[in-house]
């Protein structure tokens, strides 16, 4: 799980050098990834037979991953890379609230408060620098999204195996972007559809690299780890981002002090929980 939430990690500052819109850029990630995983399933021979109701189900998925790709895109061109990998950290918050909902399970408030820890480092970033507002908005929505097809996708990780979810997923979430153009270029027109050579270089690594192997990587993690686990470790992803950022992006320049706090506050909070969780695993090996 860490190894894919470090390739994540890449995909701010990947989508920050390509030089195309935030659908357009998914477009590109979406028919890439999924011709990929399409060539990998036939190479192996096992071409997924899925039931109507089940390949319905999984592609209502790819959709929310189409949605959240888009937000999360959108929120890098608002705001900034690091604005939209500390967006990310509320996805624990949803996740609280949505997994046990869900899958009827008892609230652990605890966790909730951990959630809500983040979501104060986030307020503090928010509050630093009202420019970015629009930006962080969208990526706390782009959060949303992924909270909620990280929940459903925990109740499909065991059936089937991680290329079909894959290939299901992507599949439809291209299909239904394609089918959303007209619509969405109302909004968002642009002229750059075509990337350039560079372009193509990083879309290769996005789609291969930080969309193919991460998902298999995620969706195996999924069949023994809770999806709020995967969400809570998921606030590393901003961490390994900003500093990728820093790094490579020059954004070290235009982050204040508030945006420090706030990152320390959700760093804390990760500390926090992992000595949480230790704690309760220890506990339930001594009752049992």
């Amino acid at each position: 799980m860490h190894l894919a939430i470090f390739l994540w990690g890449f995909t701010g500052l990947l989508g920050k050098l390509i030089q195309l819109n935030e659908g357009v850029l998914v477009w590109y990630r979406m028919l890439i990834s999924a011709l990929a995983v399409a060539l990998i399933l036939v190479y192996r021979k096992k071409i997924p037979r899925l039931p109507l109701r089940e390949l319905a189900y999984i592609s209502g998925i790819g959709i929310l991953v189409m949605l959240h790709w888009v937000a999360f895109y959108a929120s890098i061109k608002l705001a900034s890379i690091s604005i939209a990998m500390v967006c990310l950290s509320s996805i624990a918050l949803f996740v609280s609230f949505i997994e046990p909902l869900v899958y009827r399970e008892k609230f652990d408030y605890m966790e909730i408060l951990f959630s809500a820890m983040a979501v104060v480092g986030i307020t503090t970033i928010y509050r630093s620098d009202p420019t970015a507002s629009a930006g962080i908005i969208v990526g706390i929505l782009s959060a949303l999204f992924s909270a909620i097809f990280s929940t459903l996708n925990k109740g499909i990780a065991t059936k089937h195996e991680p290329l079909t979810i894959s290939l299901v997923e992507l599949s439809s979430g291209f299909i239904f972007l394609t089918l959303l153009f007209p619509i969405y270029m109302m909004f968002q027109p642009t002229e750059n559809f075509i990337p350039g050579q560079m372009d193509w270089v990083y879309l290769m690594i996005l789609s291969l690299v930080c969309t193919v192997l991460t998902w298999v990587l995620s969706l195996e993690a999924l069949q023994k780890v809770s999806a709020y686990t995967v969400a809570l470790a998921l606030n590393l992803e901003p961490v390994y981002g900003i500093i990728l950022a820093v790094l490579f992006a020059g954004e070290g320049k235009i982050l204040n002090a508030g945006f420090y706090y706030g990152a320390g506050i959700i760093l804390l909070t990760i500390v926090v929980h992992t000595v949480y969780k230790f704690r309760a695993k220890i506990k339930s090996r001594i009752l049992s």
